[in-house]
Parts: C-alpha cells; structure tokens; sequence
C-alpha cells in the first residue's frame, strides 16, 4: 500500500508517519507532502496511491477546494481529513465532499489507528463522541451545489478553479495547452451542470468551498 502524508508542518508529518506506519504495516510506503503542488506531483508518480491523509488547512488547498478536486481527479484514493478544526460543521462538510474519515490532530494513537481501519474496510469514520453532533450541525455548502460538483470532469473542475481566479479563455486555454475552443466547450458544460447563467456566477460558487474565514 502507498499513501501519503500532505502537511505544511513537519514535526507532525513525521509522527502522523511513525504512526501510520506502525498501523498499516512495514510493507506500507508512506510519502510526505508538503503542499497541495507537492501532493499532484507525488500523485502523477505514484498513481497506484490509496491513502491521502490531508490537512484542511494545507496552505494552498484552498479549504474544501483541495478535498473536492482530489476526489475529481482520483476517486479510488480514500482521503482522511486531519485538521486541528473539530466544529461538527466543518467535519460534516469535509464527509459530505467525499472524506472518507476526519481525525482530529488530538486524537490519540489507538483513534487514529480505528480510523485508519475503517477506511482501509471501506468504511468513513468520525470520532464517535462526534457523531451526533456532525448529524445535527449546519450545512456550510449548499448540498444542491455539491451534487452538482460531483458531474464536472477533472478538465472541468481545474477550469473552474481557474475562472475563479479570474483567468480568462485563452488564458486558461494557455494554462491547459489546449485550443481556446476547448475551453469555451469546458466553460459552457460547467455553466450548465452548476445551474448558473455566467462563469461570475460560477466563481462565486467555487469560492464557497474555500474555509470560511471563522475557522
């Protein structure tokens, strides 16, 4: 088995290693990342991986925005949330966008360990003193919208990304190596899966998956 460890802080990269290591076995690979950058690029070398372990608050996850395009690109992997953020609204978000678990950087070993079990199972898991509370907890994204997420493409999401950052046509054409008319294709299935009339409209709602800046 490979998985890999993506934090920005490297003490805790290490221990949540050491730990991991000792529950899924010497034979497991596991790989450290550092950002969302470095986590694409082990990923295109190592396609085979089938654990993320992610931090939410990774710098440049973009909150939710990291969580979901990785379920985009590699639906097979089981990401398990870690984050130092235990609101119920916050994990049930992270569920409903496809985490297959979200351990609290508290948790102990014999926790971490549980949940990497039911993951590894095919199961999702939270802490159980948790659990009523994510049931009960507010919705952050409108589920309407997360549905709808999940019909864009990976080319799709990535050129969604990218009109929420404000490029336009040929510049995100540019970005993709491919003909403008391609994008133009792209832009107009978005619109129409997202329900929205303009690619304004659409960035609005990409920016919704970002971390509210409460958290």
């Amino acid at each position: 088995m490979i998985a890999i460890i993506a934090d920005d802080h490297p003490l805790f990269r290490v221990a949540l290693a050491q730990a991991s290591q000792q529950i899924l076995g010497t034979d497991a690979v596991l790989l450290q990342a550092n950002s969302m950058a470095q986590l694409w690029a082990l990923l295109l070398q190592h396609p085979d991986t089938e654990l993320i372990f992610l931090d939410l608050k990774l710098p440049d996850a973009e909150g939710f925005a990291g969580l979901t395009s990785l379920r985009t690109e590699y639906p097979d992997i089981s990401i398990l949330m870690v984050s130092a953020i235990e609101d119920p609204a916050v994990i049930k978000q992270a569920l409903q966008l496809g985490a297959s678990a979200y351990i609290p950087k508290s948790a102990p070993l014999d926790l971490l360990s549980e949940a990497v079990a039911q993951v590894v199972a095919g199961e999702s898991w939270v802490p159980a003193e948790l659990v009523n509370e994510v049931e009960k907890a507010r919705d952050l994204i409108d589920q309407d919208f997360a549905r709808r997420l999940e019909q864009l493409t990976p080319q799709q999401f990535r050129v969604l990304k990218m009109i929420a950052d404000g490029l336009l046509n040929k510049q995100i054409a540019y970005e993709m190596q491919v003909q403008e008319t391609t994008i133009k294709q792209h832009v107009s299935a978005i619109l129409r899966k997202l329900n929205v009339n303009n690619r304004t409209l659409a960035g609005i709602l990409f920016e919704k998956l970002k971390l509210p800046d409460e958290f």
